[in-house]
């Protein structure tokens, strides 16, 4: 029987934010920003016959939380919904506080709980030394993933030095 053999050494990091990133609109202006300016100077590629921009958004996630809160303030409810778009999350924000029903089920009235809202978006990036990495962007992290060479971490690190979001 023969072994496995390493072929190669991936490697994956974490940035944990000082605080977490204020809203979802400075977040996707973040990933947003990071994707059209492409700091990283990656190329666009051909896999499996198909084209690939440089830098590409693979998975979105947005999760809204809804509190219920009686005439004294105090919670009687909530709810969490989740979104795979951001303006999915948007428009559902908007129609979950608007849902009479809902808000009467649970006894209180609806406020968006913002500091208890989610996202985080997957990037795909193709390094021109031929690497295929990505970058996860939560409300509190940046992970760097399946990479090899030091140097996209040292791009993607210098990258986040300059966004203040990103400390």
């Amino acid at each position: 029987m023969t072994d496995f053999v390493i072929s190669s050494e991936t490697k994956r990091a974490v940035r944990k934010l000082t605080n977490p990133i204020a809203d979802v609109a400075t977040f996707n202006t973040i990933v947003q920003s990071m994707i059209t300016a492409n700091p990283f100077g990656c190329v666009a590629y051909m896999t499996a016959g198909e084209n690939h921009p440089a830098v590409e958004k693979t998975k979105e996630a947005y999760t809204a939380r809804i509190v219920y809160q009686d005439d004294d303030a105090n919670i009687v409810g909530t709810g969490t919904h989740k979104f795979d778009s951001l303006a999915g999350f948007s428009t559902g924000a908007t129609a979950l506080l608007g849902a009479a029903a809902l808000t009467s089920a649970h006894g209180g009235t609806a406020a968006h709980d913002t500091d208890g809202d989610t996202y985080s978006v997957t990037v795909k990036c193709h390094d021109p030394n031929g690497e295929i990495f990505g970058l996860v962007f939560a409300r509190d992290q940046v992970t760097l993933s399946s990479y090899e060479s030091e140097d996209i971490r040292t791009k993607v690190e210098t990258w986040a030095d300059s966004v203040p979001e990103l400390a």
